[in-house]
C-alpha cells in the first residue's frame, strides 16, 4: 500500500510502500510513549525502506534513545533512529539499521486512510505507566514483553499481506 505522510507543520513530508500498513499493534514501552504516544502508547507501520521518498530533509532530526545495560551497570544507545521534526516535534518513523530494509512510520503521521484494524494487539503492557487504561476489545491479545507474531506475520495471518 503507497502511504503519505507529514508532520504538523508539513515542513517533512514522505512516502514510502507498506506491506504492513493496518494500525494494529500499540506499543506501550516507555520510548514510544514517551515520545510518540500521547495516549500512553503509539503505533508503528511496516514498509521497505528503499521506497521512502523524503521531502524537508533538513528539518529532520534523530533521536537516539538509551537503553540500560543488560548486567544493570549503565546504559548505552540503542541502535534505533528515531526521526522527528525538528520544527514542529512531530513523530515519523523509526529505523534501525539491524534490520536496514525496514521502517516503521508511526501511525499518527500518516495522510493516507489506512485499513480499519479487526484487532488491536497490545505490546510491553507490562511497561505502560500506571495512568494508562489498555482499551480495546476484552479479546484483544496482550503482551506484557513483545508478541510472538511480527507486523508482516500477523497482516498475512489476516488476509492483508500483499501479494
Amino acid at each position: 500500500m503507497h502511504l503519505e505522510g507529514s508532520c504538523h507543520c508539513r515542513s517533512v513530508g514522505f512516502s514510502v510502500e507498506a506491506d504492513s500498513p493496518v494500525p494494529f499493534m500499540r506499543c506501550y514501552c516507555s520510548i514510544c510513549r514517551k515520545t510518540a504516544g500521547a495516549g500512553g502508547y503509539a503505533i508503528n507501520l511496516g514498509a521497505s525502506t528503499r521506497t521512502m521518498k523524503v521531502r524537508g530533509k533538513r528539518h529532520l532530526r534523530i533521536y537516539r534513545a538509551r537503553l540500560p545495560d543488560k548486567d544493570g551497570g549503565g546504559t548505552h544507545e540503542s541502535s534505533a533512529r528515531r526521526y522527528f521534526c525538528g520544527r514542529c516535534g512531530s513523530a515519523l518513523w523509526l529505523w534501525d539499521p539491524t534490520w536496514p530494509e525496514l521502517v516503521h512510520p508511526h501511525a499518527s503521521a500518516i495522510d493516507t486512510p489506512l485499513p480499519t484494524p479487526p484487532e488491536h494487539v497490545h505490546c510491553l503492557v507490562g511497561s505502560k505507566a500506571s495512568w494508562v487504561e489498555v482499551e480495546g476489545h476484552p479479546a484483544d491479545p496482550r503482551f506484557d514483553g513483545y508478541p510472538d507474531t511480527s507486523l508482516a506475520e500477523w497482516h498475512e495471518a489476516h488476509g492483508f499481506k500483499a501479494g
